[in-house]
């Protein structure tokens, strides 16, 4: 059996301000486990946290690369998890994927980071309360481009999703808004040429177990990142 290597990004807590910790969510290890990859941590080099928004480029000097491109170079694939903060080596992460055609999935504030990786920006939307709701529960509908490589996943024109989040995306030079809600905010984002360099604005890690439509998103990104393994052992 050919498995593969999934590196879920991980994101810092401070909760108590007394100590850092490296975060990665259960639901999102588990949904690889469950689909026959393994999971591992890809953790940030740094010993200090560099927060940052569109403007990670800022700092882009003080990531140290090569520690990650390390821990990279043992993955198939990427995940880019949800959170309340963002860090400059998140976008980074997500800009290396896309010059190096590693298959990435990018959830909430992981579409955040794909999007600013390639220069795009975000905003704050300006209706919180009906999206900043439930991970585990349907909130509204997205309605799906039928010419995008998302549709051929899900094989639906719309599905009902969960949502929470405060920001969307504005900009997303070099890819594609393929989904949206009816407030017109994009759920989905993409680059239709790369096997999977995928952005999702809801939580499939928290409907995947109940749910064939956002299973479908786990093991379709598994089987690209399985084809990504064996042409990198063919070549």
């Amino acid at each position: 059996m050919c498995q593969v290597i999934i590196g879920i990004v991980a994101k810092h807590r401070n909760d108590e301000k007394i100590r850092t910790d490296s975060l990665i969510r259960d639901e999102v290890k588990q949904a690889i486990f469950d689909n026959g990859g393994i999971a591992i941590g890809i953790l940030s080099p740094n010993d200090k946290i560099i927060y940052s928004g569109n403007d990670w480029k800022d700092y882009e000097h003080e990531i140290r690369k090569e520690e990650i491109i390390s821990q990279l170079n043992l993955c198939n694939g990427i995940i880019l998890q949800g959170g309340i903060t963002n860090e400059a080596y998140e976008s980074w992460i997500a800009k290396y994927c896309y010059d190096n055609n590693i298959p990435i999935l990018g959830i909430c504030a992981g579409q955040n980071n794909i999007a600013r990786g390639l220069g795009g920006t975000t905003f704050k939307i300006s209706n919180p309360e009906k999206h900043d709701k439930s991970f585990d529960e349907y909130v509204h509908s997205i309605k799906i481009n039928i010419d995008s490589k998302f549709y051929s996943i899900i094989q639906k024109e719309e599905i009902m999703v969960n949502s929470r989040h405060k920001n969307a995306i504005k900009d997303c030079p070099g890819l594609k808004k393929v989904a949206f809600c009816e407030d017109g905010y994009p759920d989905v984002i993409e680059d239709s040429n790369k096997s999977f360099y995928i952005g999702v604005r809801f939580h499939p890690e928290s409907l995947y177990k109940k749910d064939k439509n956002m299973n479908n998103i786990f093991k379709t990104f598994l089987e690209a990142c399985k084809e990504s393994k064996m042409q990198y052992f063919k070549n």
